[in-house]
């Protein structure tokens, strides 16, 4: 097309298939629920918790990347704006579902979190637990909720605040707009730097609670970090498809191939850092982690570490491959999947462990069904994100006419 559509409709086929996906994930959570055979649910609240958190963290990972860009004075990108301010439009809803899971732990709904229960710190009590004893100044409730209000509060006001200024500058140019955002976005890589770590730490790691690991907020961050890079470029190229973007080149292209090859490197150096250095020190509270993994999920836990290292690496290394279409296509989709994984890797084995009457591990019985369950949610939560990223990119001109890099970016090439 020779000029850029300024403005976005969302197609009746996406629309569609966000509907159905929806539907899909509502059916499968119901028959989860009806079928979840586990203590408490577990297996069923687990899962939402996986799902919850993985399109949480995408959407806060564009936040992230989004407030780089400016404080980096990164001009490439600024065509590509909106595609991010229209991705972490979902934090309210993500967080939102995540508290839901928060707060069905605290009032005791599931035990996904057992250092929630006032019995395992009660010294009198025959569930008391000493190692978790120790960490309950920095696990206590009221300490554990003044940091979830704190994320919430940081990451939906500064999103509103980025999104309200970016669409000021389309109705009135402004340097001061863009200063604004440059000192912002600085100011929000500060809490970001400590939130992705604790957020990981509260969610995740403490799911496991006698274990802990000084690099897993690191491992946790690439993680989100990659998936939001990956959904960032599968839907920069399905809106080239629609055509829209025309001034968006292969340069363009190229470069977003790189975050997803450098970021997939960082990840799998992560990953494996924190498990070789575990296994060569041989503690025993450090090695707990892995050895419920390596008793029920060993097979699982190498085949998604070789997915997300080795496709990348070998597919992507090449220039010409990070510019190819049917690659970066093939590449993504396979490595968001397995992403996903990786993060039911960390969550299921501390949650249900081996012991299920029916789900993935490799002790479960029906399994067919556990599959079903969890694609079908996985599927429903896909929906509801795209259809909440694609509803937020048709509220506002696709490109951002008054940025100040504006031309800069529709003349990059490298």
């Amino acid at each position: 097309m020779a000029q850029d559509k300024l403005h976005f409709q969302v197609p009746a086929k996406t629309k569609t298939w966000s509907m159905a996906f929806m539907a899909i994930g509502a059916v499968a959570a119901i028959a989860g629920w009806l079928f979840d055979k586990t203590e408490h649910h577990q297996y069923w609240w687990a899962n939402l918790l996986i799902c919850a958190f993985f399109f949480f963290a995408i959407s806060i990972g564009a936040m992230f990347f989004y407030a780089v860009q400016y404080a980096a004075e990164v001009a490439w990108t600024a065509q590509l704006k909106r595609i991010f301010e229209a991705m972490f439009a979902y934090v309210p809803v993500g967080i939102g579902i995540v508290i839901l899971v928060l707060l069905a732990g605290q009032f005791h709904v599931h035990h996904l979190y057992h250092w929630m229960d006032p019995e395992v710190v009660n010294p009198d009590s025959p569930s008391y637990d000493a190692i978790i004893a120790n960490k309950m100044p920095f696990l206590s409730s009221w300490f554990f909720w003044l940091r979830v209000i704190m994320y919430a509060a940081t990451f939906i006001i500064f999103g509103r605040l980025f999104r309200k200024w970016s669409l000021m500058e389309d109705e009135n140019p402004s340097v001061d707009l863009h200063l604004k955002q440059y000192r912002r976005g600085a100011l929000f890589l500060v809490f970001f730097a400590v939130f992705s770590s604790t957020i990981a730490w509260d969610w995740l790691m403490s799911i496991d609670t006698h274990w802990y690991s000084t690099m897993y907020g690191w491992y946790i961050f690439s993680g989100m970090w990659v998936t939001c890079m990956i959904f960032a470029t599968l839907f920069l190229l399905w809106l080239k498809q629609k055509g829209y973007y025309s001034k968006v080149n292969d340069s363009h292209i190229h470069d977003m191939g790189k975050w997803v090859f450098a970021v997939s490197m960082l990840w799998s150096y992560l990953w494996f850092c924190q498990y070789m250095l575990i296994w060569y020190s041989d503690i025993p509270e450090e090695v707990t982690y892995f050895k419920e993994r390596y008793d029920h999920y060993m097979t699982g836990m190498w085949a998604i570490f070789a997915c997300n290292f080795a496709i990348p690496f070998y597919v992507l290394i090449a220039r010409d491959a990070k510019r190819n279409v049917k690659f970066l296509w093939r590449v993504g989709v396979i490595i968001f999947i397995t992403h996903f994984l990786d993060l039911y890797m960390a969550v299921i084995p501390g949650t249900v462990h081996g012991h299920l009457e029916w789900g993935l591990g490799e002790h479960g019985h029906h399994i067919t069904f556990a599959w079903w369950f969890e694609i079908g949610m996985f599927l429903g939560f896909l929906g509801l994100f795209i259809m909440v990223v694609t509803n937020a990119l048709s509220k506002a001109r696709l490109i951002p006419v008054n940025h100040p890099y504006l031309n800069e970016s529709e003349n990059h090439h490298i």
